[in-house]
């Protein structure tokens, strides 16, 4: 696995080369990688994202600006991707990207509590999660709160999670 990831990464790396290179093109190939193997927040998207010609008035003045502008947005470009190989091949690709693929996005599910719930009772459940309590006694407690709700609610909860657009495309990959 790790070799086909560094193998993409350094297909990038190649494009840069190319006579009929596009710079956005690039660059948006280039994030939706870095976004699958280092995670949608990663640092190396921020600086791909940065990369760009610089459109001023003196750029325009010069023929050469044009040129220069784009060698240093495929040098960087080059430097991040490098790193990234780098990065893979000494420590492998991070834990929580990993993680990443195989979870359910906890936002889906705490949207559809504090929709459905009172507001107390979803203070009360988010007091109990967070509590440094076995988990014995916090499956318990949890046990109590649920059987207070009635089914309508319990299953609008259900539907409200089985539905959500963000759930769903989960489901596709």
């Amino acid at each position: 696995m790790k070799g086909k990831q560094i193998e993409l990464l350094q297909e990038q790396i190649d494009k840069l080369e190319s006579k009929d290179f596009d710079l956005e093109a690039w660059k948006n190939y280039t994030i939706v990688l870095l976004a699958r193997l280092f995670g949608e927040n990663n640092q190396k998207i921020k600086m791909i994202e940065n990369l760009d010609y610089e459109y001023n008035s003196w750029s325009l003045r010069d023929t050469s600006g044009y040129s220069s502008y784009l060698q240093t947005c495929k040098k960087l470009g080059r430097e991040i991707l490098e790193a990234s190989i780098n990065e893979i091949e000494n420590f492998g690709i991070p834990e929580q990207v990993k993680s990443e693929e195989n979870t359910i996005d906890v936002n889906i599910i705490l949207s559809a509590l504090e929709d459905e719930l009172k507001g107390s009772q979803y203070k009360i459940l988010m007091i109990l999660l967070k509590a440094d309590i076995s988990p014995k006694e916090k499956k318990r407690q949890l046990h109590e709160i649920i059987k207070e709700l009635s089914p309508a609610t319990n299953q609008t909860i259900l539907e409200s999670i089985l539905l959500n657009k963000g759930f769903v495309a989960g489901l596709a990959d």
